[in-house]
């Protein structure tokens, strides 16, 4: 289900545009049409009020809790089922945040990410998306939304930036703790800038080395790693937000001191910084992390070079919780 058939279907019942957007608030931000001062009944249309309860049920089961697995970090990993049986991950994050999917499956293949192993299965519409977030709201406070789960953003499009502009506008989270995060697609670029709810951007580098990261993200856009900063700094320096570069820390294959040059290069006199996140052990993908003194290193280089540099665990290790392993594992 898409946003848009939601509101279309609202407004064929007789749903006025305030109507429509106490309807959403309700749902997304959990909150209930009755007020202190106004009742439901005394301001919705009699063909809104009767086709309610039946709509409110169909949006809750878009996104149904299957399996809930804390994290000693605060974190809590999430298997969401989803109306047709499909299931995607989404992780309560430390901190009011919550890390969304934006497909089932993932057709970029990076080589250590267990969600590209099978390749895509479908796009979830823009309302499957939201739903993630209104499931998220009857557990704890959300307040910053990353688009990181199973899946690129970038190759479903119309359905995220759908979803961004709801949380966005009406949905109580600022525009700057959005965040959409891509490997890089030049349609990001292009279409990001021209949205009314322009989020933060995550930029998915890995690599310095435009072979190395064609290996890693195999089937990823081929734009070359300085051509990809420059294209983010273009968003960072329009929106004032940062760019988030995230780099996944593959023992012997990325954490040289020559891939630290290589950075400290590319972002020097950028407004950006860079995430550091050491590999989350998936069984048989034949990668490990790096020790965390070695990533520390690499992190204190950084920082003497200028750059901003956070070493940034992926929530819920203990838990193997990578993104993924859940659904793989079908827990």
């Amino acid at each position: 289900m898409r946003v848009a058939h939601l509101r279309q279907r609202l407004r064929d019942l007789g749903a006025k545009p305030g109507h429509e957007l106490r309807i959403l608030q309700s749902w997304v931000r959990r909150l209930p049409l009755d007020t202190r001062h106004r009742k439901a009944e005394d301001f919705l249309p009699l063909r809104v009020r009767e086709a309610l309860p039946g709509l409110m049920q169909e949006l809750h089961d878009l996104a149904q809790l299957r399996s809930r697995h804390p994290g000693a970090d605060g974190s809590a990993r999430l298997l969401v089922a989803l109306a047709d049986g499909q299931t995607v991950e989404s992780v309560l994050l430390p901190g009011d945040g919550l890390c969304v999917s934006t497909q089932v499956g993932c057709a970029v293949g990076c080589v250590f990410c267990m969600t590209g192993r099978d390749g895509l299965i479908r796009q979830l519409g823009s309302a499957e998306i939201v739903a993630q977030v209104a499931l998220g709201r009857s557990l704890r406070p959300v307040r910053r939304v990353v688009f990181m789960g199973m899946g690129e953003p970038a190759h479903n499009l119309d359905n995220v930036l759908e979803a961004i502009d709801l949380l966005g506008a009406s949905g109580a989270v600022g525009h700057k703790n959005l965040v959409f995060s891509t490997v890089g697609d030049r349609r990001v670029f292009e279409r990001l800038p021209q949205q009314a709810v322009k989020p933060a951007l995550a930029l998915s580098l890995h690599t310095t080395r435009a072979d190395l990261r064609a290996q890693l993200l195999p089937k990823a856009p081929r734009i070359d790693p300085d051509e990809l900063v420059e294209l983010g700094e273009q968003y960072a320096r329009a929106t004032g937000y940062p760019i988030q570069y995230q780099w996944t820390l593959l023992e012997g294959v990325n954490d040289s001191d020559a891939e630290v040059e290589g950075i400290a290069r590319l972002l020097a006199g950028k407004y950006a910084m860079m995430n550091f996140i050491p590999y989350n052990a998936n069984e048989g993908m034949g990668f490990r992390r790096p020790s965390g003194e070695r990533a520390s290193v690499m992190a204190g280089l950084l920082h003497q070079r200028g750059i901003v540099a956070r070493l940034r665990n992926s929530a819920g290790q203990d838990v193997e919780g990578g993104c993924g392993q859940l659904r793989a594992r079908g827990l």
